[in-house]
C-alpha cells in the first residue's frame, strides 16, 4: 500500500469547531469559555487576552485527550468560533 492520495487525506481530517464566549466580571477582568470543552475557561485583563488564553488551554487539552487515546490521532482540524460582537 503506497501513500494515501489528497483526497484520501482530506476525508481523514476531522474538525473540531469550538465556540468561545465571553463575560465580562464586575472588577474588569474577562473570562473566555469554550463551551465544547468543559472546564477549558480562562480570564484577561482584556478580551483579546482572555481569548489567547482559552484558546492556548483548549489546545493543551485536545493535544492531553489525543495522547491518552480519548481522541483518535490522525489529521484534525480546530476552528474557533467567536461571537458577533468579538
Amino acid at each position: 500500500m503506497g501513500e494515501p492520495t489528497t483526497e484520501e487525506v482530506r476525508a481523514i481530517v476531522s474538525l473540531m469547531l469550538l465556540s468561545v464566549s465571553f463575560h465580562q466580571e464586575t472588577d474588569g477582568r474577562w473570562l473566555a469559555d469554550v463551551a465544547e470543552l468543559p472546564g477549558v475557561m480562562a480570564y484577561g485583563a482584556t478580551q483579546r487576552e482572555a481569548l489567547t488564553a482559552v484558546e492556548v488551554l483548549a489546545l493543551r487539552v485536545i493535544a492531553d485527550q489525543i495522547e491518552h487515546g480519548e481522541l483518535t490521532p490522525g489529521a484534525l482540524a480546530v476552528s474557533f468560533q467567536l461571537p458577533a460582537a468579538a
